[in-house]
């Protein structure tokens, strides 16, 4: 029996610059491990994120989007 549960975090970004930030952004999230979904809009600076928190946490999300070169915490809309 599986317990794996996938949640939808939305994050909010900055420092975008232009539209090639998108995919350094989904490319880097998408390799942790329990990502099942990244979809970065550019022009509201928005992540959304499907993961399994007891894999990946949110924290881990923030950590890489960091190493690709950007800001990103946590946002309720």
């Amino acid at each position: 029996m599986s317990t794996s549960t996938t949640i939808h975090t939305l994050l909010r970004a900055e420092g975008f610059s232009c539209p090639s930030c998108v995919s350094k952004i989904e490319k880097r999230v998408g390799r942790l491990k329990g990502v099942e979904k990244v979809e970065v809009h550019f022009a509201s600076a928005r992540i959304e994120v499907d993961h399994d928190p007891d894999v990946t946490s949110v924290d881990d999300i923030v950590a890489a989007i960091a190493k690709a070169g950007y800001t990103a915490r946590p946002s309720a809309f």
